[in-house]
C-alpha cells in the first residue's frame, strides 16, 4: 500500500527529530557533560534520559521522586530530556545551598518558550534571573505590598473576602443539607481578595468569574509539554504554540482595560466609584527598573498582576481545604481549637487582632504547613556559576529542586512526623523557624533570598 503524503511527512519529521535529538545529545555530552560528577540517580535512556520512565510509571512526579529517596538518598539526579534536575531532600543540604550560599543558588533556570511568552522573558518576581530586574521587582513587592503597615491597609479587603466566604458556605450548606465544597468557596474568597489588592477596583461576580476563567486558561496553557524537555520535537507542536500566542493575546486584551481603568482613577481621584484606596498596580505604573530608562510596559504589567493573583489563589485555597480535612479527622484538635476561639472571642465576630492571641490556632497553622506545604516542590533554583554540593557538581544549566515533604516529615527532625500534632509547638521542644534563619525544619514558602 502506498504511503499518503501526510503520513510520509509525519514519518520524515519524526526521523529528523530523533536524529537531531541524537546529535544534540552526543555533542552536549562531549562538550558539557564530560568530567561532571553529578549526584547519583536512576539510569536513563539516550536523549530522553528518565523522561519516559517517569511517564510510564503512571505516578505523579512527586510520588516518583518519593519512591527514589530510599535508594538514592538526600541528593540525586533526574535527566528529563535536555534538562538536568538535581533533587534535594535533606534539611542540612537545603540550608547550605539556600542560606549559607544563598547568593550562589539565587538565580532561576531557563524557561521554556511558552512560559517566556507569558512571563515577558522572565519579567516577574519569581522567575527573574538574579540581577537588577529581580532586585527592582522584589524591592517594590516587599516595601510596598508586604510591609506591616501596608498589610494593615488591606485589612478591609481581607474582611470583605472572609464575609464572602461565610455567605457562600452558608448558602451552599442550606441548599445541600449541610454539605459544602470547601476548596471551591475558599479559592473564590482568596481570589477576590487578591484581585482587589492587585487592581484596586471593585468587580461584580460576573467580572470576577471572567477574570478567573482567563487566569485558569493561562495556567492550563502553561502546563509542561514534551517539547519543553525535548526541543527538537518542537516542529510537532506548532499548533500548541499558536494556541499559546492566542491565549496570551486574549489575556492582554482582557486585562489591559482594567489596568487602564485603574490608571485613569489615579489621575482623576473620585472619578471612578469602583476604585479603592490602594493597589499593587499603583506601585508598578512608575516603577524604576535598574538598567532601564522606562517603567513596565502594558504587557509586563499584565504579567506582574497575573503573578500576584495566581501565586496565592490555589495554594491558599488548598491549604484551607487541608486544614478543614485535618480538623475533621482529628476531632480532639477541632474541639481544642474551638474552645480557644470561644474563650478569646466569645460570640462576636473574629478580628485579625484576636488571631495574634490564639496560641493553639497558630500551632495548628504551623503544623498544617509542615504536613501539607502549599506545593511539593519550592520554586526551582539554579546556580550563578558552577559549584559543588555534598561533593557533587552542580552545573549552571541544572534545575535545583527542593522536595518539601522530605524535610517536613523527616524523622530525624520531628517526633512522630506522620502525626498531625499542633501540641508539638506548644511544648517548645519542636518549634521551627519557617524563615530558615535559625535552622531548616520545614520551608512551606521556601527559604533564603528567593522566597
Amino acid at each position: 500500500m502506498a504511503m499518503d503524503p501526510s503520513s510520509y511527512n509525519h514519518l520524515a519529521l519524526t526521523l529528523l527529530a530523533v536524529f537531531v535529538s541524537g546529535v544534540i545529545y552526543f555533542f552536549s555530552r562531549k562538550a558539557g557533560g564530560k568530567g561532571l560528577n553529578l549526584p547519583p540517580g536512576p539510569p536513563g535512556w539516550p536523549v530522553v534520559g528518565n523522561l519516559f520512565q517517569v511517564a510510564r510509571s503512571g505516578k505523579p512526579f512527586f510520588q516518583y521522586v518519593e519512591d527514589l529517596r530510599p535508594k538514592y538518598g538526600p541528593i540525586f539526579t533526574l535527566r528529563m530530556g535536555t534538562r538536568t534536575m538535581i533533587i534535594l531532600c535533606d534539611a542540612k543540604l537545603v540550608r547550605e545551598a539556600l542560606i549559607e550560599r544563598g547568593q550562589l543558588f539565587a538565580t532561576r533556570p531557563r524557561e521554556n518558550p511558552t512560559r517566556a511568552v507569558f512571563s515577558c522573558n522572565k519579567f516577574t518576581v519569581n522567575a527573574a534571573l538574579y540581577g537588577p530586574v529581580w532586585r527592582s521587582l522584589r524591592r517594590n513587592m516587599v516595601q510596598n505590598m508586604l510591609s506591616s503597615s501596608r498589610l494593615k491597609e488591606f485589612k478591609g479587603v481581607r474582611n470583605d473576602g472572609m464575609d464572602k466566604l461565610i455567605r457562600r458556605l452558608r448558602t451552599e450548606a442550606e441548599a445541600n443539607g449541610g454539605a459544602v465544597w470547601v476548596l471551591k468557596s475558599a479559592r473564590y474568597a482568596v481570589f477576590c481578595i487578591l484581585l482587589a489588592m492587585t487592581f484596586g477596583l471593585e468587580m461584580d461576580e460576573e467580572t470576577i468569574g471572567l477574570m478567573d476563567d482567563m487566569m485558569k486558561t493561562v495556567l492550563i496553557t502553561l502546563d509542561p509539554r514534551i517539547d519543553d524537555y525535548l526541543p527538537a520535537l518542537s516542529p510537532f507542536f506548532s499548533k500548541e504554540r499558536r494556541r499559546a500566542q492566542e491565549v496570551r493575546q486574549a489575556q492582554l486584551d482582557f486585562v489591559i482595560p482594567f489596568i487602564e481603568k485603574r490608571r485613569r482613577a489615579l489621575k482623576n481621584p473620585g472619578s471612578d466609584k469602583s476604585a479603592t484606596s490602594f493597589s499593587y498596580l499603583d506601585t508598578l505604573f512608575d516603577l524604576k527598573i535598574e538598567g532601564r530608562e522606562s517603567g513596565p510596559t502594558s504587557a509586563e504589567l499584565v504579567t506582574l498582576c497575573s503573578e500576584f493573583v495566581n501565586g496565592g489563589t490555589d495554594t491558599t485555597g488548598t491549604a484551607i481545604e487541608w486544614g478543614i480535612a485535618q480538623l475533621i479527622v482529628n476531632p480532639d484538635v477541632q474541639s481544642k481549637l474551638y474552645e480557644e476561639i470561644r474563650s478569646t472571642v466569645g460570640d462576636r465576630k473574629v478580628d485579625e487582632k484576636d488571631v495574634e492571641k490564639m496560641v493553639y490556632l497558630n500551632a495548628v497553622v504551623k503544623e498544617l504547613l509542615r504536613k501539607h506545604p502549599p506545593t511539593y516542590f519550592s520554586l526551582t533554583h539554579a546556580v550563578t556559576e558552577p559549584t559543588k554540593l555534598a561533593g557533587y557538581d552542580i552545573p549552571t544549566d541544572a534545575n535545583v529542586e527542593i522536595y518539601l515533604p522530605a524535610i517536613g516529615e523527616d524523622p530525624k527532625l520531628w517526633k512522630n512526623p506522620e502525626k498531625f500534632d499542633p501540641d508539638r509547638y506548644i511544648s517548645g521542644d519542636e518549634d521551627a523557624d519557617i524563615t530558615g534563619v535559625t535552622g531548616v525544619k520545614m520551608l512551606p514558602f521556601g527559604v533564603g533570598r528567593r522566597i
